[in-house]
C-alpha cells in the first residue's frame, strides 16, 4: 500500500492552479479546474455503472481531451485505463478487450459502426461510452460520454481508495504475435517517468511530505507540452502524464492524420514548450517544411522535442537545430516494458549520432547466456534496465519470465533489442534479435501478416522482413512464393488490408521461386530479408 498515484498529484494540482490551462485542441480549452470536475462525473458514471477494483477501461479514442480526461477518471477511481490501437480491425479489437478484461469501453463516434458490428464478441464489456466527434448520433446501446463528464459530483474515491499499486496498463505489440498488456504500477511509472526530473519521486511520500509537499512547489503553470504522436502509444501517453505531473497542459492536434503545417503552427500560436514525436516520421517531414519556408514559423517557446520509439537521424537532429538552436533534443531509448534504457541528448553543434545512446542507470547489457558483455568488445547482447519496471504482462506468466528476469538479486526489464556496449557507457542500438518490423513506431509482427498473405488464393508461401525506409524507419516487405500464375501486387496489399489494420500491410509485394522453408517449416530470415535488400537495391 501506499506510494505514489497520479490522481493524488493531479487532484492537488488541481487545487493549486485552477484556473490554469489543462488541455487544449483547437479551440477546446479546459482549465486544470474543469477537466478535474470533468474526470470526477467520469469517474463516478463508471463506478455507479458497476465498476469494481482496479476493473479495465479500454481508451478507443483519437487524440483529444477525453482521452486524459478518461485516464484521469480511471485513476481517480481506482480503475485500470487501458489504450487501444485505434487502427485495430474486428478480430484485432475482439482480443484485446477479451485479454484486458475491458468492463468499459470509452470510443469515439467514428467507430460506432465497427463497434456495433462486434458488440456480441465482447460479452465482458458492461458499458459503452459515446464520444461526439460530429460522426453521427449516438447509437441507443451506448451512453453518451458528454452526460457523464458533465454530472456535477464530489471528488470521486471508491471504497476501495486508490495508492501506488494501482495499474496503467498499456498494450504492445512487442514481438510475441498478439499484443500484450504491460502492467505499470502507477509508483513504479511516476518514479521511472518522473523521478529524473525531481528526484523527490525517487522516495517514498511519507519522507518528503507527501502529495501536498511536492506540489506545493508548483507556484506556476508548467509549460504546455505537444504530443504529436497518438495517445494510445506509450510514447504519446506516458508524456502528456509527464506535462500533467508538473503541473502543465496538453496541446493536442485537431487533425487525425499529421499534418506538420498544424503542428508547426500550433507551436507557434500556443508557445509550446515541448513536442514529443516520433523519430524521422516526424522529424523528417517537418525539417522539409521548415527547410522550404524557414521564416514562416516562430519556434522560440520551444525548450525541448523529445523522442522515442523508432530511429531518430543526426541529420535530422542538425537539420533542426539549425532552425532553432536553442531547444535540446531529447532522443529516449524506452519501451512501453522498459523506461530508461538508454538516452542522447543533442544541442546546438553537438547532434548525437543515430542509434547511439548513453545507457539509463544501471542499466545493463547481457549476452545469450545472461551474462553482462565486457564493454568496449564486440559482443552483442540484449540491453536491461533494473529498478521501476513493470510487474508484468497481463494473464502472460510465461512471456513475463522471459522479459523480466532477475540477476544477482535486481529485477530487470528485458524487451529483447540487441546493442553493443562501448568502453565510455554509451551503446550502439542494433534492432531487435527477433524478427518484429517497427514502422512508423508501429510494432508489426510478420507471422501476423504471413498469415493473413496466405490466405489469398495466388499465394503459396510467404514471409515478412522489415527493410529501411527513412520515413518509417522500416517499411513491411514481404517476400511472396506464388501458385502457378504469378501475383497481383496491389490485390494482395488490399487482401491483407481486409484483414488487418492498414499499417500492417506491406509496402512492396516481392516474388521469389520459393520460400525455402527447413523441415522443421522454419525460415531463415536473414536471407530472405537479403533477398529483399538485394532486389529493392537497397544496402543494409
Amino acid at each position: 500500500m501506499g506510494g505514489w498515484n497520479f490522481a493524488d498529484i493531479w487532484n492537488r494540482i488541481a487545487e493549486q492552479l485552477p484556473d490554469a490551462p489543462a488541455l487544449v485542441q483547437g479551440d477546446r480549452r479546459l482549465t486544470w479546474a474543469e477537466m478535474n470536475a470533468r474526470a470526477n462525473g467520469v469517474g463516478q458514471y463508471l463506478l455507479d455503472a458497476g465498476a469494481k477494483e482496479q476493473d479495465k477501461i479500454a481508451l478507443y479514442l483519437y487524440n483529444c481531451p477525453e482521452y486524459m480526461e478518461s485516464t484521469f477518471a480511471a485513476f481517480k477511481a481506482g480503475l485500470v485505463p487501458v489504450n487501444t490501437n485505434y487502427r485495430y480491425l474486428d478480430d484485432e479489437l475482439v482480443y484485446l478487450f477479451d485479454n484486458a478484461d475491458a468492463f468499459a469501453v470509452i470510443f469515439h463516434g467514428v467507430f460506432a459502426d465497427r463497434v456495433a458490428e462486434i458488440r456480441d464478441r465482447a460479452p465482458k464489456v458492461r458499458t459503452w461510452l459515446w464520444v461526439d466527434d460530429g460522426s453521427g448520433e449516438c447509437p441507443d446501446w451506448a451512453s453518451p460520454y458528454e452526460t457523464a463528464a458533465a454530472t456535477t459530483t464530489e471528488d470521486v474515491n471508491a471504497p476501495w481508495g486508490r495508492d501506488g499499486d494501482n495499474l496503467l496498463m498499456i498494450y504492445t505489440g512487442g514481438t510475441t504475435g498478439r499484443p500484450k498488456g504491460v502492467m505499470w504500477r502507477q509508483d513504479d511509472l511516476i518514479r521511472a517517468t518522473l523521478g529524473g526530473l525531481n528526484p523527490e519521486y525517487l522516495k517514498d511520500p511519507e519522507t518528503v511530505g507527501g502529495v501536498d509537499k511536492i506540489v506545493e512547489e508548483i507556484n506556476d503553470p508548467g509549460l504546455p507540452g505537444l504530443p504529436a504522436c497518438p495517445l494510445m502509444h506509450g510514447t504519446g501517453w506516458f508524456t502528456a502524464n509527464i506535462y500533467l505531473t508538473t503541473g502543465g497542459s496538453i496541446v493536442l492536434l485537431e487533425e487525425r492524420h499529421l499534418d506538420i503545417g498544424e503542428l508547426l503552427d500550433t507551436v507557434q500560436r500556443e508557445k509550446v514548450g515541448a513536442i514529443t514525436i516520433v523519430g524521422d516520421a516526424f522529424a523528417k517531414p517537418m525539417l522539409k517544411a521548415l527547410d522550404t519556408e524557414p521564416d514562416r514559423w516562430d519556434l522560440t517557446s520551444l525548450v525541448m522535442i523529445s523522442s522515442s520509439g523508432v530511429m531518430w537521424s543526426q541529420a535530422s537532429k542538425d537539420g533542426l537545430l539549425r532552425h532553432h538552436d536553442a531547444m535540446m533534443l531529447i532522443d529516449s531509448y524506452s519501451s512501453s516494458e522498459a523506461i530508461g534504457l538508454g538516452q542522447s541528448v543533442s544541442a546546438a553543434g553537438a547532434a548525437q549520432e543515430t542509434a547511439h545512446f548513453n545507457l539509463g542507470a544501471g542499466a545493463v547489457v547481457f549476452d545469450d547466456d545472461g551474462v553482462p558483455v565486457q564493454p568496449g568488445s564486440d559482443d552483442k547482447g540484449r540491453v536491461a534496465v533494473p529498478g521501476y519496471v513493470p510487474i508484468g504482462y497481463y494473464k502472460d506468466p510465461v512471456k513475463s519470465a522471459e522479459t523480466f528476469i532477475t540477476y544477482e538479486d535486481t529485477r530487470y526489464s528485458m524487451p529483447g533489442d540487441y546493442a553493443t556496449s562501448a568502453e565510455d557507457g554509451t551503446i550502439t542500438l542494433l534492432g531487435r534479435g527477433s524478427v518484429c518490423i517497427n514502422t512508423g513506431g508501429e510494432k508489426v509482427f510478420p507471422e501476423e501478416v504471413e498469415e493473413a498473405l496466405k490466405t489469398h488464393e495466388s499465394v503459396a508461401d510467404a514471409v515478412v522482413v522489415g527493410v529501411p525506409d527513412d520515413k518509417f524507419g522500416e517499411a513491411i516487405t514481404a517476400v511472396v512464393e506464388p501458385h502457378e500464375a504469378t501475383t497481383d501486387s496491389d490485390a494482395l496489399i488490399a487482401h491483407v488490408k481486409e484483414h488487418l489494420a492498414h499499417y500492417k500491410a506491406p509496402k512492396t509485394i516481392l516474388e521469389i521461386d520459393t520460400i525455402g522453408r527447413a523441415p522443421n517449416a522454419k525460415v531463415d530470415y536473414k536471407r530472405l530479408r537479403q533477398y529483399a535488400l538485394d532486389q529493392m537495391g537497397i544496402e543494409a
